[in-house]
């Protein structure tokens, strides 16, 4: 199920502002929050909507949790009235990035869009499916992450980018640019990982996967 944002208060006139965060949240922690708000914060964002994926091509699916469970873990999790749980994914039968992109902006004209992702994925988004077509598709925030901040920004998008990154103190109005744009946004971090949670259910159960 797809939800209908709730009304913002800015005011009448004003595109609103919304921040995407995609990922399989499997399982949602506290770092998915604290990026969130940072967005919030920092991009002088309505809303984020956290667009929960069936499943992520570049990685293994034996250990993907129900698609319903983990929406409730990240409303679980989530606990702000401006993070918004969307199925947009799953219900559109959507996979990759872009076509997401594309989805969404066809059909919120009025919403200005802002892709937020983790310096971990600045760094490997070479290998997504057409990833130029997602920096032209919207702007981009790229939040901090423990240890990528280099290996982000030595990435063969952050090059190929370069000349379209906007300051991080023009951050408020990234989403009122026209892509490609993007920032990066530094700031206290969270040390939260999906992997680690999984890789420490997996001990608890004497399960010693790798």
């Amino acid at each position: 199920m797809h939800f209908s944002s709730s009304r913002s208060g800015r005011k009448a006139g004003h595109r609103r502002r919304v921040g995407l965060f995609g990922g399989s949240f499997n399982p949602p922690h506290s770092g998915h929050r604290h990026a969130s708000l940072l967005a919030l914060r920092r991009l002088n964002l309505d809303e984020v909507w956290w667009l929960v994926s069936p499943g992520n091509p570049l990685k293994d699916r034996s250990e993907l949790a129900e698609y319903e469970a983990r929406c409730a873990a990240a409303q679980r999790i989530a606990r702000h009235p401006r993070i918004k749980i969307s199925t947009f994914e799953r219900d559109a039968r959507l996979v990759y990035t872009r076509d997401t992109l594309r989805a969404l902006i066809r059909a919120h004209p009025d919403i200005g869009f802002v892709w937020l992702m983790g310096a971990d994925n600045l760094a490997s988004i070479h290998r997504w499916l057409r990833w130029p077509e997602i920096f032209e598709l919207a702007p981009i925030a790229v939040i901090d992450r423990p240890s990528y901040r280099l290996k982000a920004m030595a990435s063969p998008a952050a090059l190929r980018y370069a000349a379209f990154r906007v300051e991080e103190a023009d951050a408020p109005i990234l989403a009122d640019l026209a892509p490609p744009a993007w920032c990066f946004l530094s700031g206290p971090l969270d040390l939260s990982s999906s992997t680690r949670l999984r890789q420490g259910r997996r001990r608890q159960t004497g399960d010693r996967r790798e």
